[in-house]
């Protein structure tokens, strides 16, 4: 009997190491002030006061990209992975009010694809520089017998900082406007919903696009998360930001109460934006009501932003030059949670 190896157990260690070879240029495109060294090491280092902070808070966020990542494996279309993965992390450092400053990703399967995961890790690379902050590590973990062929999965870990004192929430009040940020699509929630509306349609993800026929259905579906860091903190230090929420599974329903003090709630006008096409899509084709859309989707909104009564114009207009569509969905009222007026249309 010849002896046992580790690469015949299904681990493959010199493809591991090719991959990091790859994926070296990648983070390096994304260092940025306070980065002290690059991939290799067992820890990553930065430096807060080379990234310019005096007192800072450390804010750190986690998250993956959900069933989405079922759709990605079977299309073959992975290139909005990484993009998803960092958005969902950094949007949500930036409700704190934190700037991103660094990130790392963990990439587990069953047998690496060199070829697959790079193309994931340039996608998270890409978004880290879009949001500022360095991809300073990560661990790709190869695990047979856990995951079948063709199966992965996705996690990302992001930390940022703000100055002492300058943390979100804080002085929200009775009559704040609440600025809804507009969405590009599902983006990275309610996945495990859209994948039981397609298979009740009957429709598979490379068929035509019922509201894009220039597009397959699953391009249509896995267009990746919007990246807010950018806009979202240009406003904030703009002054007159109370509050941020990110909105994701739980959709606006559950997550503008999440920055709320306790007595108030939000009344937004449902009439103030027109339904996306895919959402119109999932709405008819799973008769899915009209509040379970509320609590599952973004439905259009990925962010909301909670403003000083008399900014929200000012604020609109830096957003918009920012590249964002702004729609003022409502206001901060007493009571709790969230009452919506009129209809999804």
């Amino acid at each position: 009997m010849s002896g046992l190896t580790y690469a015949g157990a299904g681990v493959d260690i010199a493809a591991g190491e090719a991959l990091v070879e790859r994926i070296k240029p990648f983070a390096r495109a994304t260092e940025r002030p306070g980065t002290v060294a690059g991939l290799g090491g067992f820890g990553a280092l930065f430096d807060l006061r080379a990234a310019g902070y005096r007192d800072p808070i450390l804010v750190a966020a986690t998250d993956g990209v959900g069933t989405k990542l079922r759709v990605a494996a079977e299309t073959g279309l992975l290139d909005g992975l990484g993009q998803d993965l960092v958005a969902m992390c950094v949007n949500d450092l930036v409700c704190q009010g934190a700037e991103p400053l660094l990130f790392l990703d963990y990439f587990a399967t069953g047998r690496l694809d060199v070829e697959e995961a790079a193309r994931i890790i340039r996608g998270i690379a890409a978004a880290c520089a879009a949001s500022g902050c360095a991809l300073v590590g990560g661990e790709t973990a190869e695990m047979p017998g856990l995951y079948r062929a063709g199966e992965f999965d996705l996690a990302g870990f992001a930390v940022g900082a703000i100055e002492r004192g300058g943390d979100l929430p804080r002085d929200v009040a009775e009559g704040d406007i609440l600025l809804g940020l507009c969405s590009d699509g599902v983006h990275s929630n309610g996945f495990s919903l859209v994948r039981r509306v397609a298979e009740a349609t009957g429709l598979r993800w490379s068929d035509p696009c019922p509201w894009d026929d220039g597009r397959s259905l699953g391009e249509a579906l896995l267009v990746p998360t919007r990246l807010y860091v950018r806009p979202a903190l240009a406003a904030i230090r703009a002054g007159g930001v109370h509050a941020v929420a990110h909105i994701t599974g739980g959709g606006l329903t559950e997550n503008i109460p999440r920055v709320l003090p306790p007595g108030l709630g939000g009344r937004i006008e449902l009439g103030a934006w027109s339904l996306p096409e895919p959402f119109r899509w999932l709405r008819e084709a799973g008769c899915i009501a009209e509040a379970e859309m509320l609590r599952t989707f973004n439905c259009g909104i990925g962010m909301v932003l909670v403003v000083e009564p008399g900014r929200e114009d000012a604020l609109t207009a830096l957003l918009s030059g920012q590249g964002e569509r702004v729609v003022r969905l409502g206001t901060v009222v007493p009571g709790q949670g969230i009452a919506y007026r009129g209809v999804l249309a």
